[in-house]
């Protein structure tokens, strides 16, 4: 692909008869007329160059449309990006962008009975997901004699449809339905116990080969598109697992129907049920005796679960179970104290904290346990006197952890740097008050920090003098490469960079002299 007019094609300043020369060149054939190629930038792939102007903001609607007609591979964007309107299509040479209309529901209903009768099996199951559609046209696509398109429709077909597709006679059809939220929960409690409905006739596995019939888990047949681990002795019941799994996920399958699965064979199933939130209490508990860590790690995570049941979590020997609870927006502060000081939990902010109260965060900042502190200051709406308590933390990880946070003072920040050095610098270059000298220096620290000078070079206060630095670093070269705060000249150079991530980066940074631009683009 060509970086540099892929770079042009996002560029906000470029001038409306430049991006008509680019709409030109993206029409052509590749690298016909697409000036020089180098081995690190060869001449411009229309495909690319095309999807990038179709993504550009200030695209107009003539342009949207004389772009779809020039480069039909952009099309179907355009009309997701609503550039492209029913007047801009004929249903017929262009299938899939009448489906991108249809399905952003600005389409025409007579398009979609033309393409429910389509011969090609991928645009019928393509309508097939789209709401909205005419009754003829739903009923159609049930009877399809495809079970792809019937599959489809299964999964997002409105609540009557979803329950007049439960007896399906095809199991991958009741899957479907069993993973549709729209299903009358009686019927999603039918396909999850197997009561009340016909039993399935067909599954893909028996549809394909004669029961019995085990998926070897190593096909290397290429036109094999069973799924890993299927099989049929004649009841389906790779199949009927899977649509049991899908009714355990549905929030719309009744509770009665699920419990009995805690202590059912397949793993994938408690962990399923482990996750649900209307379950009794007996059930939690039996799920956290649960010889697999997974399931006992769901339930950690649920915050359907009461504080016994927290707290059995807290003394879990698994480390996973123990930071799953870290997770639930409802874990006790006590208990989420002993896990901070003892388990990984990770780098982002945590439910419970987010939701603390103000007493809580003052709490949460006097705690004896640095990584408790460390948590709290991960928030960004901290009191002011809290957060400059915690950029004063003798803890380098606290006081990393509150760096970036919004209305620390320059002195705060080179306080921090001074103080814990380059354990500090990255999270104290991404303040976003950080002053630009502040960022100048920093970027100039000797030995250098690679993760600082991405930050910094990304950083909309960054100087020129900063941004120089940064270009050393391969990683953070082609962020300082669009910053607008780069000097001209050094852009222009930036354009025949070896590494075409710099070049794009370079041609998208709206300072750009017009004159530069014109000079990019190929003539027609």
């Amino acid at each position: 692909m060509n970086h540099v007019l892929c770079g042009l094609a996002a560029n906000p300043a470029l001038p409306s008869e430049l991006v008509d020369r680019l709409i030109v060149v993206a029409a052509a054939p590749a690298h016909a007329g697409a000036g020089p190629e180098t081995e690190a930038d060869p001449g411009a792939d229309p495909a690319d160059l095309a999807d990038a102007l179709a993504c550009r903001a200030g695209l107009s609607r003539a342009q949207a449309v004389t772009l779809a007609a020039r480069a039909p591979e952009s099309a179907v964007r355009l009309a997701h990006e609503g550039r492209l309107t029913a007047d801009d299509v004929d249903p017929v040479s262009q299938p899939l962008v009448a489906l991108a209309l249809l399905d952003e529901r600005a389409g025409r209903p007579a398009w979609a009975r033309l393409l429910a009768a389509d011969p090609v099996v991928e645009h019928r199951e393509r309508l097939a997901t789209c709401a909205g559609l005419p009754a003829a046209v739903v009923e159609t696509l049930a009877a399809d004699e495809d079970i792809r398109v019937v599959t489809e429709l299964a999964l997002w077909a409105p609540s009557d449809t979803a329950a007049a597709l439960a007896s399906h006679p095809h199991a991958e059809v009741r899957r479907a339905v069993a993973a549709n939220e729209a299903t009358p929960p009686a019927l999603l409690a039918a396909l999850i116990t197997g009561k009340g409905l016909p039993a399935a006739q067909a599954c893909l596995v028996c549809d394909r080969e004669e029961p019995p019939f085990a998926h070897p888990p190593n096909c290397d047949r290429l036109d094999c598109d069973l799924r890993p681990g299927a099989s049929c002795d004649g009841s389906h019941e790779s199949t009927t697992h899977d649509m049991r799994l899908m009714a355990l996920r549905n929030p719309s399958t009744p509770a009665e129907a699920v419990v009995a699965f805690a202590d059912h064979p397949s793993l994938l199933l408690r962990w399923a049920l482990a996750a649900r939130r209307d379950l009794p209490a007996e059930v939690y508990e039996q799920l956290l005796r649960d010889p697999a860590p997974g399931v006992r790690a769901g339930v950690a995570e649920n915050p359907a679960i009461d504080q016994a049941s927290m707290r059995a979590s807290a003394d879990d020997r698994d480390a996973e179970v123990r930071r799953s609870l870290a997770l639930n927006p409802r874990v006790p502060l006590d208990l989420l104290a002993r896990l901070a000081d003892g388990t990984r939990i990770g780098t982002f902010l945590l439910p419970r904290i987010a939701t603390a109260s103000p007493a809580e965060i003052t709490e949460l900042a006097r705690s004896s346990v640095p990584a408790l502190r460390m948590l709290l200051a991960r928030r960004r709406d901290l009191p002011d006197a809290v957060r400059d308590a915690l950029a004063d933390d003798a803890d380098a990880k606290v006081a990393g952890s509150v760096a970036p946070h919004p209305g620390l003072t320059e002195a705060r920040l080179r306080a921090l740097a001074d103080r814990h050095g380059a354990r500090v610098i990255a999270q104290v270059a991404s303040n976003p008050d950080a002053p630009p000298a502040l960022l100048t220096d920093l970027a100039r620290r000797e030995p250098p920090v690679p993760k600082a000078l991405r930050r910094i070079a990304g950083h909309r206060r960054a100087t020129a003098e900063a941004l120089l630095a940064c270009l050393s670093d391969r990683r953070a070269r082609p962020i300082a490469a669009g910053h607008p705060a780069l000097p001209g000249p050094v852009i222009a150079e930036l354009l025949a960079d070896d590494d075409g991530q710099v070049a794009e980066a370079a041609a998208a940074t709206p300072s750009l002299p017009i004159s530069v631009m014109a000079g990019l683009i190929p003539t027609p």
